[in-house]
């Protein structure tokens, strides 16, 4: 059969629909009789688009029919890789297998680590290098370009001309990609896209001399490599063979076409292939550059003859060439009259932030699929935007598949495996710990209920500052806990998890990641069974930890336990987990690469946010851009280029909706460059173009009815349940905000401090309280405090800051308290008992308390002291009423209410650690008695326990044995925080004035 006259090269226009108007071509022209269309061979970028087509097929065939041959060419972006026509099993000795990429990524790093020496980042920053390097590798390798071009004069003047770090990362470049040339000529290996290209020749130079006996079309390819591009000529010119592009504008004028630039062909000798003012951000560009590469005219192509189920208007295909015009052209906008700038069927929405703007793009897609048989497709490379938009879907009980997939971190397989990596790097620290025993995965089954109840009684006992590295001190909790009635059964499961615990915290110093692999899978496994492997995250996190491992062990790959999460999480963020299809069939949730030749009636394009769509072009990390524009390699912006060529085509569909937000999470944003020329070429049209209603309902949806202000709680429970005890520290509690004694005591709600807290003024009193009172009971012997302290700090694990700023303070306060106990004890005054607790009956109430420190003074009466870490209750507030706990611990003094004490109570004093008032010099710690002084105002000390007394009764009368409501909030100025503001609602009644409905 004679070669055709000219290659046979078509373009789908954006409006036709690419996937249906390429299958409703391709059944009548290879439809033959009997087994024609079965003995076409249609050659497709990725698996996701032979999915597309073959929903095509079915859509189109209008009954049973056999479907042609599919081959995938694959596709880098999507870590897909040659179907089996292009790279058969035995393809021939003449090409080498590709070297593993996990080896490569990993053997990468130990060259870069000998090549930099002491100037090597730690190994995470070292992989994350090694890693970017590759792909580097990569992107010359697709351009085939070699090391010898790397090191020709011309590279090398422009490096010299360049700042010292980039002729430094430069140089390394070249030395590890020499090194690591060398050692895959050692093996007999090349880089994977080596070995493409050399896969792609071979099949153009068999194809070019032996053309296939049946017809052959490439379809929707649009990678501009060279070795790609020159077997797509080979196609081109084959009988009965075919090359379809999606979207190529050929109504696009001759002199805008021309403004592209050179796209890949050096406009004369030594010059580069790409001009410094090539539109490499223009949708057609890579176009271009494939068309250029392949040796093929624009005027060469031609109109593909038919078009799609969805179809848009051929208007719309003219909107999108003028939308996208190069700066100069898009002057022209100002002379289009408003048919040429209008874009029916297109419209655009502005949300306030990334939540609203999930719910109205969910309200769009429920309200198309309130028609039959219409089908909806949300393109968006936001992965979270995607995830909001599904979850609020099945609010109708719609269950749509994210075709871009998860990252392998993000998936309950996934959580896993990083959960034991920080268990490890933490030393069993609470936060990672708890969180893996809680993990949904981990000891499922029959058994779930007792796991987590032994899971949540750990959780209440680790609650404060972070304890001692290790299981030691999380052993000792269990054990306290285990005191209690039923704790045999919480110490026996807390001896399984140190048995699967226990190796991984072995791990100490330098490693091997393929041993800490090992002992990841092995702990993982014990704590989760099969669970862990069974689902579709499960399974691709056993084929990464196998790839891993293997390449670890062959590289020699070796780290700290504390490098191991950033490590993994690094790798797994690489790996993306797609769903096994099983979702709504008239919804699909895409992102740009995945939906490439898709169509649906209506498009919804969200996210479109600079930095997200498009995507903010990276700098190589070793290679400066003029090296690369000199060697030929398309700079960071071309895959601007790439996201307005799929916005293009998702613009051709029937009905289109641009959205975005106008903040995210961490700001203001600003508008996609796309959407700000929309804008710009509608002009005054685009208010006509706005989509508010969904907005609206988007705000509506889950706003509630109204409902009346709250007003000043007063709880009055029965008498029954107001007779509770009565500590010495909630009087004041009880008579200024009785509220917060009822949800205290009553209702027995207590505020759980955080995980891994840090350390609160409570905090520090607690260590100060257990540091003297041991102290105490040790003989108080000078000289042993300050070690003691220092011990007690060390174990509490607490910031390094927050020791630095407080152990200067703390140390001053203790020598104070040392030496003024001494002098004490030279005027005859002696320390009874210390963190001493006792209680006393009054009228049938429990009132109890614990005494800091109980001294006995020279005449034989009692002194009542309180250790305070701040400042002590002023004079005016034990006047008033308050502050009275001193002298309730006196009371119970006085009734003889604390073990093996007795006498009169008559002194009260605060010791303060806080820094001495007035002093100079920054002296720490001082005795303050808060009563009446020759130059202050206050109580008389004689009256001290007779207004406690009264105090004590009175509230005892109104509340605990009365029945005076438990008013909030009635001495707000008494505290300066409040645990239980919100459980009264606070802020919705204040303001209103905090005096109404006050009661007595």
């Amino acid at each position: 059969m004679a070669e055709p006259a000219r290659p046979q090269i078509y373009s789908i226009a954006a409006h036709r629909g690419f996937a249906d108007a390429l299958v409703a071509g391709l059944i009548p022209r290879y439809g033959e009789a009997d087994l024609g269309l079965a003995r076409l061979t249609l050659l497709l970028p990725s698996r996701r688009a032979e999915r597309i087509v073959t929903e095509a097929f079915v859509r189109l065939s209008g009954g049973g029919m056999l479907l042609p041959r599919m081959a995938v060419v694959g596709d880098l972006d999507l870590d897909e890789v040659l179907g089996p026509l292009l790279d058969p099993l035995g393809a021939g000795s003449a090409i080498p297998p590709a070297a593993d990429p996990a080896h490569r990524w990993l053997r990468l790093a130990e060259l870069l680590r000998e090549e930099m020496g002491k100037d090597a980042p730690k190994t995470p920053g070292l992989l994350r290098l090694a890693f970017e390097t590759g792909r580097t590798m990569d992107r010359l390798a697709v351009e085939g370009i070699d090391l010898g071009d790397l090191l020709t004069e011309r590279v090398a003047d422009i490096v010299g001309e360049l700042a010292d770090h980039w002729r430094e990362s430069t140089r390394l470049f070249a030395r590890v990609q020499a090194r690591w040339l060398a050692q895959l000529a050692m093996r007999g290996e090349v880089d994977a896209p080596e070995r493409r290209n050399a896969l792609f020749a071979h099949a153009a130079e068999l194809w070019r001399a032996h053309p296939p006996e049946h017809p052959v079309v490439a379809a929707g390819i649009t990678s501009a490599s060279p070795a790609l591009a020159g077997l797509l000529r080979v196609v081109s010119e084959l009988p009965r063979g075919a090359v379809i592009l999606p979207d190529l504008d050929l109504s696009l004028g001759a002199e805008v076409w021309d403004a592209l630039g050179h796209a890949g062909v050096a406009p004369g000798p030594g010059e580069p292939p790409f001009g410094s003012r090539d539109a490499v951000t223009h949708p057609q560009y890579h176009l271009k550059l494939l068309l250029n590469r392949m040796g093929i005219n624009r005027d060469e192509v031609d109109a593909w003859h038919r078009a799609g189920l969805s179809a848009a208007p051929p208007e719309r295909s003219h909107a999108i060439s003028n939308l996208f015009l190069p700066p100069t052209a898009s002057a022209r906008w100002v002379d289009l009259p408003a048919n040429r700038r209008r874009l029916s069927g297109v419209r655009l929405m502005e949300s306030a932030h990334p939540g609203e703007e999930a719910q109205a793009i969910a309200i769009l897609v429920r309200e198309v699929l309130e028609t039959p048989e219409r089908r909806v497709a949300v393109i968006t490379p936001d992965r979270g935007l995607a995830g909001r938009v599904i979850s609020h879907l099945r609010r109708w009980g719609v269950e749509a598949d994210d075709s871009a997939g998860t990252a392998l971190p993000l998936t309950a397989a996934g959580r896993v495996l990083l959960l034991l990596a920080e268990v490890v790097a933490q030393s069993a620290a609470p936060v990672p710990l708890l969180a893996l025993l809680n993990h949904p995965l981990v000891g499922a089954g029959e058994g779930r209920a007792d796991w987590l109840a032994h899971a949540r009684a750990l959780d209440l006992r680790l609650r404060g500052p972070r304890p001692a590295p290790g299981l030691p001190p999380l052993q000792a909790a269990v054990a306290r806990l285990a005191k209690r009635a039923g704790g045999e059964a919480l110490a026996e499961w807390w001896q399984g998890i140190e048995s699967v615990l226990g190796p991984l915290l072995e791990l100490a110093g330098e490693v091997q990641l393929s041993d800490a692999l090992d002992r990841l899978t092995a702990a993982g496994e014990a704590l989760c069974g099969e669970a862990l492997w069974s689902r579709a995250d499960g399974r691709a996190l056993a084929s990464f930890i196998e790839d891993l491992r293997g390449a670890a062990e062959a590289a020699g790959t070796r780290l700290t336990p504390a490098e191991l999460p950033a490590v993994l999480r690094d790798a797994m963020d690489r790996q993306a987990v797609r769903p096994p299809w099983g979702g709504h069939p008239r919804v699909a949730v895409y992102g740009l690469l995945e939906a490439r030749m898709s169509r649906a009636d209506l498009v919804i394009c969200g996210g479109l946010t600079e930095g997200s769509w498009p995507g903010s072009p990276g700098a190589e990390p070793l290679l400066p851009p003029a090296v690369l524009r000199a060697l030929g390699v398309p700079g960071g912006e071309f895959r601007i280029g790439l996201a307005a060529h799929d916005l293009a085509g998702a613009l051709g569909a029937p009905q289109v909706v641009l959205s975005w937000a106008r903040r995210d999470e961490g700001g203001p944003v600003i508008p996609s460059r796309f959407v700000l020329r929309v804008q710009a070429m509608l002009g005054e049209l685009a208010e006509s173009h706005r989509e508010i209603e969904a907005v609206e309902l988007a705000r509506e949806i889950d706003r509630g009815s109204k409902v009346a202000a709250a007003e000043r709680p007063m709880p009055s429970p029965g008498s029954e349940q107001r007779k509770v005890d009565l500590a010495v520290t909630s009087l004041d509690r009880l008579l200024g905000d009785p509220y917060q004694f009822y949800a205290r005591a009553i209702l027995g709600l207590r505020v759980l401090d955080p995980l891994d807290a840090e350390p609160t003024a409570a905090w520090k009193g607690t260590v100060v309280h257990k540091v003297l009172d041991e102290w105490h009971k040790a003989g108080g012997r000078a000289g042993e405090l300050l070690a003691r302290a220092s011990e007690e700090l060390a174990a509490m694990q607490a910031h390094p800051l927050v020791r630095s700023l407080w152990w200067p303070r703390l140390q001053r306060a203790l020598e104070w308290i040392d030496a003024e106990i001494a002098a004490q004890a030279a005027d005859g005054r002696q320390v009874l008992k210390t963190e001493i607790r006792g209680e006393m009956r009054v009228s049938g109430v429990r009132v109890h308390g614990q005494a800091d420190r109980i001294d006995r003074m020279p005449d034989g009466s009692l002194a009542i002291i309180d250790y305070k870490t701040g400042a002590p209750p002023s004079r005016r507030r034990v006047k008033d009423g308050f502050a009275l706990q001193l002298g309730l611990i006196g009371l119970i003094a006085a009734a003889d209410g604390f073990p093996e004490i007795s006498g009169d109570p008559e002194w009260f004093e605060y010791w303060s650690l806080a820094k001495r008032p007035r002093s100079e010099g920054g002296q720490f710690g001082y005795v303050f008695a808060p009563f009446r002084t020759d130059r202050a105002d206050g109580l008389e000390r004689e009256d001290f326990l007779d207004a406690s007394q009264a105090k004590l009764d009175e509230a005892i009368a109104r509340f605990i044995l009365g029945n005076e409501p438990f008013a909030a909030s009635l001495q707000p100025d008494l505290y300066g925080y409040n645990e239980y503001d919100q459980l009264m609602r606070l802020d919705e009644w204040q303001a209103r004035g905090r005096s109404d409905g006050a009661g007595a």
